[in-house]
This record gives C-alpha cells, sequence and structure tokens, in this order.
C-alpha cells in the first residue's frame, strides 16, 4: 500500500506553529515517498468546535501550501460508525457503563490504601469503581453514561504476545524502532480508558483508530506527546481487526521557556505572522524544517 499519512486538527482555535510543524512534516513526508496526504477535520467535540476556527485551519495550510483531497473526512460526520463500534465491543463484554467524575477518580485513586495516584495517557488511572464482577452484553447500551473498556477482559481475548509497532521517529526517551509492551503492563500502567464521553457519543481513542483504518492511513505522524497513548490504539486495532499502522512521533514546538504550545498561544498562531507579513518559508526556517 501507498504511504498514506494525515493531519487532523480539532477546530477550537487557531493553528499555531506547531501545528505548522505537524503538518509541514507530514505533507513533506508523503511527497518524498509520492505518497498521499490527508486532511481530517476531529471536531466530535462539539462544544468547542466552531465554523470559523475550521475555516480558518483550512486557510493557513492552504497559505502554507499544502493541497489535500476533497472531501475532507469530519468525525461529527461519522457518529453512525462509532456507535456500531461501541455496540460490537459491548457486545462482547469488553466495556460498562461509568458514571465517576473526574473529581471522584481522583479522590479513590487517593485514598490512604491505594497510596499515590498513579498517571497514565489519560491522567489518573481509572482504579476500576464501576468495572462489573461480570461482563455486561444486555441491550441497548445504557445512553447519558460515559463507558469505559474493560483492559482485563479485552486482553484475555487476545493472543498473550506483547502489542508492538514500529516507531520512525522518536518517543520521549529517544525509542525507535519496533516498540513493544507487555499486555501485563498495559494493566498496570493504562487502566480502563474512556471510549464513550457521555457529550461526545464517542472518545478520541476509539475515533482516532476507526478513522485512520477508514482512511487507509499507513504511517501516523503525530507529536510526541501521543507516543504513550499509542499502546491503547494498537489494543483496540487488534481487538476490531485493523492493521496498525507505522508511527512517526515528532518533536515538539515549544515557547521560549520550554512549554509546549497549545491554542491558547495566539502569540504564535499562524494566522499572525501571515498578518505581520512573514512568508510560508519564514515559517519553515521558524520551526526548521
Amino acid at each position: 500500500m501507498n504511504f498514506t499519512t494525515r493531519f487532523a486538527p480539532s477546530p477550537t482555535g487557531p493553528l499555531h506553529l506547531g501545528h505548522a510543524y505537524s503538518a509541514l512534516l507530514a505533507h513533506d513526508m508523503a511527497t518524498a515517498r509520492a505518497g498521499q496526504f490527508l486532511l481530517r477535520i476531529e471536531d466530535i467535540d462539539q462544544t468547542r468546535a466552531r465554523p470559523e476556527w475550521e475555516a480558518a485551519i483550512y486557510n493557513d495550510l492552504h497559505w502554507l501550501g499544502l493541497n489535500w483531497p476533497a472531501p475532507v473526512m469530519r468525525q461529527s460526520e461519522r457518529s453512525a460508525a462509532y456507535a456500531e463500534a461501541l455496540k460490537q465491543l459491548w457486545t462482547r463484554g469488553l466495556l460498562y457503563p461509568c458514571t465517576c467524575t473526574r473529581r471522584d477518580i481522583e479522590a479513590a485513586a487517593s485514598a490512604p490504601q491505594e497510596g499515590a495516584p498513579l498517571h497514565g495517557p489519560d491522567g489518573v488511572i481509572y482504579p476500576g469503581t464501576c468495572r462489573p464482577k461480570e461482563p455486561i452484553t444486555t441491550l441497548p447500551i445504557p445512553k447519558d453514561t460515559a463507558l469505559r473498556l474493560d483492559i482485563a477482559r479485552a486482553l484475555a481475548t487476545l493472543p498473550p504476545e506483547p502489542l508492538c509497532f514500529t516507531e520512525t521517529g522518536a518517543g520521549p526517551d529517544g525509542a525507535s524502532g519496533v516498540i513493544t509492551t507487555a499486555k501485563s503492563d498495559l494493566l498496570a500502567s493504562v487502566g480502563d480508558v474512556v471510549l464513550l464521553r457521555r457529550d461526545m457519543g464517542t472518545s478520541y481513542h476509539l475515533s482516532v483508530v476507526l478513522d485512520d483504518a477508514i482512511q487507509g492511513i499507513t504511517d501516523v505522524v503525530r507529536g510526541r506527546d501521543l507516543f504513550e497513548a499509542t499502546q491503547i490504539h494498537v489494543l483496540l486495532q487488534q481487538l476490531l481487526g485493523f492493521p496498525t499502522p507505522t508511527y512517526h512521533h515528532h518533536r515538539l514546538i515549544r515557547d521560549d521557556t520550554g512549554k509546549r504550545l497549545a491554542k491558547r498561544d495566539d502569540a504564535r498562531a499562524i494566522a499572525k505572522y501571515r498578518a505581520e507579513g512573514a512568508t510560508p518559508t519564514d515559517i519553515r526556517a521558524m520551526i526548521g524544517l
């Protein structure tokens, strides 16, 4: 299969220099390999997504010289696909409803008998407060509640071999090559992640795995801050019967204090540099491409 990658921003604020680096790097890699660069709009959080920010994404990327096939995939139009995947996992007894708030989780994980709370890719590792003793498979799936993946039961349905993926960039510790995670380690380091958030109808982990699969993504190019989440995505790919792409986690663009850029960093927004007369070549120089 030809090299196919994507840039998948959320329309919740202006694109900044970090976004420019990720998009340009992915586009450059696809061009060098005579492959394909796709754009995907990750707008599952409809409480924060705005049409004007989506329009700004297109304007900024075109100004940088990037092109992509139409139509653009928008996650807000794929709720049926997410619901079908959730139903599949639910009927296999791999999901359960969870009514815990973030405060509940922090309190339970910080209880004296638990020691200091452990953190994973999604923050404090869920202590299993709502996890049922027996799997739940009865339809319909409960509404107005989060759904968590029962990691232990999910792993029990898979062969015992470690989870693995090929890394062509570098993780936080500089790792590259074939990255493996023992399934026993996943239990302790990840916990029962949320696959359906009550206000979204899905979650980042579920939607990104489904969308990469349906778009035929062979190589995922994204920031190093998502390296730890990759083990979750590989697990979901195995559970849902999808191939695992090659991953390239790149360095993060930081401000003068070393802090990673975020949407609120308007001072480093691409549109601001454009308005001040910068060129796409200037942007490439700023981010080291």
